[in-house]
């Protein structure tokens, strides 16, 4: 097991695999994905339900008065939806603990509130209902400003549409001290499901004072200063899950690219929240965005600790 931060509340015991569904089939497959990621890891399930009854007052106005049925009839909506999640997550995992919740937030809200003592927050990247809507914003807010790890379940429209169930786990790996956070995770999910663990590292963003004293970068064998680079990172990590078999891939020019690659046939991504070249006010960095949008199995951002203060 890595070592767990005492201030951190993603990991204590009480933390829980949070869900949002609404009544979406991407919600529905997020669903199964997070009954199954909670059982794995011995985790209570959450499922959140948001109406936006807020933002329904406000597009009714005046009329609210006049028409309390649509009112009723979101509400009782919300807890068909619920209902019809506990159902089907107790078929997944008979033996998950489950809560629900029903809540007149939006499902963007309702996941941020929840993310702050989450274990993780999984929600679907694709729907046709309600507040979870492919590419819209509360898919990329909740996976930008989310605290602690966000898992955005997509699928690979060649497998039929379903998450992959086998696979490797499969790691990007950048040169920033934030993306020690992913590699922890990644490590653990490895671990967890008796998967290879692929880490990817890709360089493009030379740092060209490093090679000063050298007339040009051919005196260099950049690909093997990059290997040393990337298994020094893991070393520690590999050290700690002896368990866990590591390939380690180095490849040259934008990592989305050879990520999306990797995720046809991974049954995860882990990406950090920002790459290298990311700025500290930027939540999410553009590879973990574009993954988020496109790539053809689920995809877990992990934010830094220290994202946490923000």
């Amino acid at each position: 097991m890595t070592e767990q931060r005492f201030d951190d509340p993603h990991h204590l015991a009480t933390a829980k695999v949070v869900v949002g569904v609404d009544g979406s089939e991407g919600s529905w497959t997020a669903l199964r994905w997070a009954a199954q990621f909670a059982a794995g890891h011995g985790r209570e399930l959450e499922i959140l339900h948001g109406m936006d009854l807020v933002g329904t007052g406000r597009v009714l106005g005046d009329y609210e008065v006049l028409v309390p049925s649509v009112i009723d009839a979101a509400r009782e909506q919300g807890k068909d939806v619920v209902a019809r999640a506990e159902r089907l997550a107790r078929s997944m995992a008979p033996e998950l603990r489950i809560s629900a919740r029903v809540s007149t937030d939006t499902g963007r809200d309702l996941l941020l509130e929840h993310s702050a003592e989450a274990y993780a927050v999984v929600l679907g990247a694709t729907g046709d209902a309600g507040t979870f809507t492919h590419l819209g914003s509360t898919l990329l807010a909740v996976t930008a400003h989310a605290r602690g790890t966000v898992v955005v379940v997509r699928t690979d429209p060649d497998a039929g549409g379903t998450a992959h169930a086998s696979g490797p786990v499969v790691l990007g790996v950048d040169g920033s001290p934030v993306g020690e956070a992913a590699i922890a995770a990644a490590f653990t999910e490895a671990a967890e499901r008796g998967a290879e663990l692929v880490a990817v590292h890709v360089w493009s963003d030379w740092d060209f004072g490093r090679f000063a004293g050298h007339t040009s970068l051919g005196e260099l064998d950049l690909d093997n200063v990059e290997q040393a680079i990337l298994a020094e990172r893991l070393a520690g990590w590999q050290e700690k899950f002896p368990e866990v078999r590591v390939a380690r891939k180095v490849e040259v020019s934008a990592p989305a690219p050879h990520l999306l690659d990797w995720s046809k046939v991974a049954q995860l991504l882990v990406v950090g929240s920002r790459g290298r070249g990311g700025f500290a006010g930027m939540l999410l960095g553009s590879t973990a965005n574009t993954l988020v949008q496109h790539a053809a199995c689920p995809v877990m951002v992990v934010h830094p600790h220290d994202d946490l203060r923000r």
